[in-house]
């Protein structure tokens, strides 16, 4: 085996028409440490994560490989794996924190990897991981739903990576009335399709559109909004945003008592490293997936995992309007 690899990344932070936004390297292959499995990478999404720290965390020169959503099969595994072998197939959300899966070969710590579902493609695994721990996370661990869980849940975003897959979660493992927002004749039938009860424009006056008001908001967009939610959540009920808006004043939202809640997906693998949480969220996942309870997000297949078309991805998600998950195939 070579001791080289392919890998796509970038060096300074330039519009994403730059050719040199991102560029096509050959890197050294990783070593597995203690608990890493090396992973030969079949296919990758790219989310609004991605399209941040292109444009915003500046490497100094020198390469950084972004990506997080991976499918692909176990290569190597490090010492102390149990969880899985050479051969596995596998897919994962990965760690701010490392290099990206953007990438010939990656390193992922197995407590946060999950066996991929047997019923999908490397593709439309990929497509996956990152929203749908995302949105776990927020229904389950943010806002405590169960399946006796009643009221209603506003999705901002619902046509997006996470909100298509939060909506078909809270549809079908709770009792949750799902209201999405969406803009678009074919974003609305789409929101729809996945299992919201209903759906709200955009452009719409959420104070008019929602007169009885919501008792939790899943929020991607939550700057210029605080005034709104303090109009339309109930009282006592509960914000979870994604997002991180500089200078957010929550203070309106005092007078229904309504909580606010982060959810960042990256919490666990930087702060909890031990957990396996995560492994357990995607196992379940996969058996919803492969159960037909669950369904995809991938909507677009782009073909090659090099720098033209990561730039032709990232460019689709920097329009703010994409349907579901774009994805790169390895040849």
């Amino acid at each position: 085996m070579s001791d080289t690899m392919r890998a796509v990344g970038y060096r300074k932070n330039l519009p994403i028409s730059d050719p040199a936004a991102l560029e096509d390297l050959t890197l050294p292959v990783p070593e597995p440490g203690e608990h890493d499995l090396r992973v030969r990478i079949k296919a990758v999404s790219v989310n609004p994560v991605d399209v941040k720290l292109r444009g915003g965390s500046d490497p100094g020169g020198e390469p950084r490989v972004l990506g997080f959503d991976a499918a692909g099969v176990v290569e190597k595994v490090g010492a102390a794996v149990t969880l899985f072998r050479p051969g596995d197939e596998v897919w994962y959300a990965g760690s701010i924190a490392r290099p990206g899966t953007d990438a010939e070969l990656h390193l992922v710590d197995e407590r946060i990897a999950g066996p991929k579902p047997a019923s999908l493609d490397f593709a439309e695994a990929a497509a996956l991981p990152l929203t749908a721990l995302t949105a776990w996370e927020a229904l389950f661990d943010r806002l405590r739903l169960t399946s006796e869980s009643t009221g209603s849940i506003l999705v901002l975003g619902a046509a997006g990576g996470v909100g298509s897959i939060l909506v078909q979660l809270a549809r079908r493992l709770t009792n949750l009335e799902i209201i999405g927002t969406a803009s678009r004749p074919e974003s609305q039938r789409y929101v729809l399709d996945r299992g919201a009860h209903r759906v709200v424009s955009h452009r719409d006056d959420l104070r008019a559109a929602l007169p009885d008001g919501v008792d939790y908001v899943f929020s991607p967009h939550s700057a210029g909004m605080i005034e709104t939610f303090a109009d339309i959540v109930r009282p006592y009920g509960t914000v979870v945003a994604i997002d991180d808006p500089e200078g957010l004043d929550l203070l309106p939202l005092k007078s229904k008592s309504i909580a606010w809640h982060w959810e960042l997906m990256f919490t666990r693998p930087l702060h909890d490293p031990a957990s396996r949480a995560q492994h357990d969220i995607l196992t379940r996942v996969a058996e919803l997936v492969d159960k037909g309870v669950l369904h995809t997000t991938l909507t677009k297949r782009i073909e090659g995992i090099d720098a033209a078309g990561l730039r032709e991805a990232h460019a689709i998600v920097e329009a703010g309007s994409a349907i579901g998950k774009t994805v790169l195939v390895s040849r």
